[in-house]
């Protein structure tokens, strides 16, 4: 019953559904409606003390919401500050699991810096996470379901819907992404114009490398020193942004493995390399986008 409950959280969480279907469906599950509200009230308690920034931070302006896309809509997460005034937006790009808790998390995190930020479900072509991946697992055919070019594609609408926005510095404009997301986060940097920086966290250099001449913004990767799958071609990556005249600077982090900033999985999280990750992204992020 509790697995059945959590989904409908997360069903009204991305908007899937209206409050009075959220109530009328816990109250079908529980057997009551002062059951539902007392277990709903109970599991969202849980779900929010796990995230870094509350989901109801009073800070911050956060909502699901749906912009155009060249395939169809795109579904996403925007967390932008309360204040007034206008903000530096940022892209956050998610992890092969889809779109989930902790890069809404990771969102929120930006906003509280003072970041408009915008986490796009990159599996909108196919319905949304929830309906692709239901499982939340990590899917092993992501590159299938959404190949680069899709996420680019996506990515830029994202800035477009971005721009539009009345908070949103449109000239100052960043993205970040996580393992798969890292991997697209460097493509996509190929593609989308205006980008002023780029954080790559332990993910995959562009394929072919030349790719890179098209960069125009300073990128800033994260990796993890037990990451042989990724690292291999660091060195090259290397070259290659020299060659074009690309400004590229790294750190491998020792002890830690790939997905080391996740801290929803304690298999992976590597509490030390996350933090000094996190407090360089921020400052690369401060330089470059204000």
């Amino acid at each position: 019953m509790a697995q059945k409950i959590k989904q409908l959280i997360r069903e009204y969480q991305q908007g899937q559904i209206t409050r009075r279907e959220f109530m009328r469906k816990a109250a079908a599950i529980t057997g009551s409606l002062a059951g539902a509200s007392a277990l709903i009230n109970s599991l969202m308690h849980s779900n929010s003390t796990a995230a870094e920034v509350d989901l109801h931070d009073p800070a911050l302006v956060s909502s699901e919401i749906q912009y155009k896309g060249t395939g169809g809509p795109v579904f996403g997460y925007l967390a932008r500050p309360a204040t007034t005034g206008k903000h530096p937006a940022i892209i956050v790009i998610h992890a092969n699991q889809g779109l989930n808790d902790y890069t809404r998390d990771v969102a929120r995190r930006l906003a509280k810096q003072g970041y408009v930020a915008l986490a796009p479900d990159y599996l909108s072509r196919h319905g949304g996470t929830m309906k692709a991946n239901p499982k939340s697992e990590g899917l092993n055919n992501i590159r299938e379901l959404a190949p680069w070019q899709a996420v680019a594609e996506d990515t830029d609408a994202g800035f477009a819907h971005l721009r539009i926005l009345p908070d949103v510095r449109g000239d100052r404009l960043g993205v970040v992404g996580f393992c798969w997301g890292g991997e697209m986060t460097f493509a996509t940097a190929t593609q989308v114009r205006g980008l002023k920086a780029v954080v790559v966290f332990y993910g995959r250099s562009p394929n072919p490398l030349k790719l890179v001449k098209s960069i125009q913004a300073p990128v800033l990767a994260h990796y993890g020193e037990k990451d042989p799958g990724v690292n291999h071609d660091i060195s090259a990556t290397e070259e290659a942004m020299k060659k074009y005249n690309k400004s590229y600077s790294y750190k491998i982090y020792p002890g830690a493995q790939h997905g080391f900033h996740t801290d929803t999985n304690p298999d992976r999280y590597h509490p030390e390399a996350a933090k000094e990750a996190w407090s360089r992204t921020l400052d690369f992020f401060k330089k470059n986008l204000g």
